[in-house]
């Protein structure tokens, strides 16, 4: 029989620890909803970062609008920018404009050149709708000539800015960028090659992300990356030098004597009239359709197959079929929109020297391309 002593140092009977409460239904449903939350946030949250912290020439605010686009957002984003572009929409009227912004490198009549453009404003200003050089190292060839005009006398401070090539004496280049197109593809330099800027004249800016552009297709030196779609509005190189803005009638493999395709919605201008369908806004892309007042960027040729490009702020596609038409575009396509994206530079020496924005209002660095970028773009030498 134990002794009282030994009873003492025997450790006393531990009482079992009670169970935890059992959840209730709702809590049961918090606790896998918040597992749920961390098992998406993660993947996410490094999708972001990754995309943030890839190499990129657009700033955080731009690639973060792009990412939301890319990751099933595209409708928030959009609604954000088309609120955006509501509350800035300009307003009709005001003073009207004592000069136009324009900075004439070479005061120089080109021997070569398209009519001038009608004013749309009597009366007019100094050397509006009159066509300026926008170089003189090509000695008597100009193939780049510039000019602003006033484009809508409802908004008389409105100035749309166009540039002709003359693809007698110039030569056209597409470039893929860093993310665009979004095709797996020789992405190449990325920005002006530098063994090709001794004889560089000019850059602008592609269309719209390929995932907007209405299902089109993507073409480079012979290969098709991308189908091409009937129908669809494409902007055209050929191996003998010639380009065309057309609605692609072809397969969806291009020729072989095609070095470029890039297409991107419907032509906003045919036979030089614009399309009966620009009122149709989801027609002219999924972002801010067709309505919305904001830059906006085409491409065009006249009826000698030259091409024209136009540009300008507060501008629907019906307005900026208006501009082309007026410039002399007897076909033309939409390209990118928004103040991020519409660029048209012009250098005034060789080597990409003097480089100079068709607008002033144009948002990028005149220097653009000279460096990789995200967006594909196209570039115009001298031949």
């Amino acid at each position: 029989m134990p002794t009282n002593h030994s009873a003492a140092l025997a450790s006393p009977r531990r009482s079992p620890r009670p169970l935890p409460p059992r959840l209730t239904p709702w809590g049961r449903a918090k606790r896998i909803a918040v597992i749920a939350f961390v098992l998406c946030a993660v993947p996410t949250t490094i999708s972001f970062v990754t995309t943030m912290t890839s190499p990129s020439n657009s700033s955080f605010t731009i690639r973060s609008f792009e990412w939301l686009r890319d990751h099933g957002a595209a409708g928030i984003a959009s609604s954000i920018e088309g609120f955006y572009y509501t509350l800035t929409a300009p307003s009709t009227g005001g003073s009207p404009l004592k000069a136009l912004p324009l900075k004439v490198r070479v005061p120089v009549v080109p021997a070569v050149h398209p009519p001038n453009v009608a004013p749309v404003i009597t009366p007019s200003l100094p050397g509006e709708g009159v066509w300026s050089p926008a170089e003189s190292w090509t000695a008597a060839g100009l193939p780049v000539l510039i000019t602003q005009f006033r484009s809508d006398p409802h908004y008389p401070q409105m100035v749309a800015g166009v540039a002709w090539i003359n693809m007698q004496t110039a030569r056209i280049a597409w470039i893929p960028g860093r993310q665009e197109p979004s095709v797996s593809l020789p992405r190449g330099s990325m920005e002006v090659p530098v063994d090709s800027r001794a004889r560089l004249l000019a850059t602008f800016n592609s269309a719209f992300k390929l995932s907007d552009s209405g299902g089109g297709g993507i073409a480079l030196a012979g290969q098709t990356y991308a189908p091409l779609r009937p129908g669809l509005a494409t902007f055209v190189g050929y191996s003998d030098g010639r380009v065309d803005i057309q609605s692609w009638a072809g397969g969806s493999v291009a020729p072989s004597n095609v070095i470029f395709a890039r297409q991107n919605l419907p032509l906003i201008v045919e036979d030089g009239q614009p399309n009966a369908n620009l009122s149709d806004g989801p027609e002219w892309g999924a972002t801010l359709g067709n309505a919305v007042r904001v830059w906006r960027s085409g491409v065009g040729v006249d009826a000698r197959g030259n091409l024209i490009y136009a540009a300008a702020n507060d501008q629907t596609v019906g307005s900026l079929a208006a501009i082309l038409i007026r410039a002399g575009a007897v076909r033309a396509m939409e390209l990118d929109i928004n103040s991020y994206w519409v660029t048209f530079n012009s250098y005034g020496q060789q080597f990409a020297g003097n480089p100079s924005r068709l607008l002033p209002g144009m948002i990028r660095s005149a220097a653009r391309y000279l460096s990789p970028d995200d967006r594909d773009f196209f570039a115009v030498y001298a031949k």
